[in-house]
């Protein structure tokens, strides 16, 4: 059987200089930007330091040497060598935008990237469903953001994997009139993973700090998960639609049972009730991406086979390019599973949650017209 192949995660490299050329005249010295000091590389907001990392010879996270990183054709050279059909977008550099701490200067951020992403992407939506930046730092702001990013033509919306540092945490109802315009715009939200950590993702510079501080990002989205679903919030609005993107998804199916098992033998205690079993809620509105966690699909009669969807990672590391077909055929290899529910899990499920039937149809219009 042939697949419809959606990765749920791939990036694409903002021009070198957007946010210093965008950015107004006011906040052009916190414009992020890179600078090298010694034996490492700083991405800096003025003088605030959102992340900094260890420059190592012949190590390049990124893949900055593949086209495809940066322009639409060669995008699409990569993708057809991989097998894949469509991809979610996220940033590279403009993930970083949730770390800066001075609500104008991050909402800048989040437009500038916003409109350069709408106009790269024009012409390619039937392909790419790029996800917008939304500034959290003030939540009105936040509100602002979605709304024009809805009329750029975003269905998808980015909030960070962990409430910065200042935030209200998820669990709180200063979230509700985000979800409640979120159901009314028909927005996705997306919590990509390494998001929203203060001073970047690294926890641990010691013995097995690079095993450590990247396996230990499947905590933000269990946390997170645990407060949007606990806190009842996803259960105020049921319509309302997350997906943790790039934490794995092998985690979801063992936090339903647990949280299931604390809601009916600790229902003394259990404030906001909720309307329904958290499973129910994780079932209904939560979904995951995972690249190579097979644990994921031999454990789908908990979370149900929908909840779950494969990405790719490209162009990072650690992603599967341009190995996919032989990772996909890997993932599944002995397992019980009907071609229903692979095709599923590999594109369907995605296609549909991110709304590319739709833009298809928008592209389709259009080019009549």
């Amino acid at each position: 059987m042939s697949y419809f192949i959606f990765s749920c995660d791939g990036h694409i490299t903002e021009p070198k200089d957007l946010f210093e050329d965008v950015l107004p005249t006011s906040l052009k010295d916190k414009a992020m930007r890179v600078e090298v000091r010694g034996e490492h590389r700083y991405l800096l907001s003025g003088d605030q330091v959102l992340n900094r990392s260890r420059i190592v010879q012949n190590a390049d996270l990124g893949r900055s040497h593949l086209l495809g990183t940066r322009e639409i054709a060669g995008r699409k050279l990569d993708m057809a060598q991989d097998g894949i059909d469509a991809e979610l977008i996220f940033p590279q550099q403009g993930m970083w935008a949730f770390g800066i701490a001075d609500p104008d200067v991050e909402l800048a951020h989040a437009q500038a990237y916003n409109d350069w992403a709408s106009d790269f992407f024009r012409n390619d939506r039937d392909i790419f469903v790029a996800a917008a930046i939304l500034p959290v730092r003030n939540l009105e702001q936040t509100l602002q953001e979605m709304k024009r990013a809805a009329a750029l033509g975003f269905k998808v919306q980015m909030l960070p994997s962990t409430t910065p540092p200042g935030v209200a945490p998820y669990n709180s109802d200063k979230w509700d009139p985000v979800f409640s315009l979120a159901t009314e715009l028909d927005v996705v939200f997306t919590l990509h993973t390494g998001t929203g950590i203060e001073g970047g993702t690294t926890i641990e510079r010691g013995p097995g700090g690079a095993i450590i501080n990247y396996s230990h990002q499947i905590v933000d989205a269990q946390r997170s998960a645990m407060y949007l679903v606990a806190g009842g919030v996803l259960d105020r609005f049921p319509k309302s639609r997350i997906a943790f993107i790039e934490c794995g998804a092998s985690w979801l199916g063992a936090l339903s049972e647990r949280m299931d098992e604390v809601h009916e033998a600790h229902s003394a205690y259990v404030r906001p009730v909720l309307s329904r079993k958290p499973s129910e809620i994780i079932r209904d509105q939560v979904k995951a991406s995972f690249q190579r966690d097979r644990e994921c699909i031999m454990g789908r009669s908990v979370t149900g086979h929908r909840a779950i969807m494969w990405a790719a990672d490209y162009p990072h590391m650690e992603g599967t390019f341009p190995r996919s077909q032989e990772i996909i055929n890997e993932l599944f290899a002995g397992i019980d599973i009907t071609e229903d529910e692979k095709a599923d899990i590999l594109g369907r499920t995605a296609a549909d949650f991110f709304g590319l039937y739709q833009h298809r149809e928008q592209a389709k219009a259009a080019a009549l017209n």
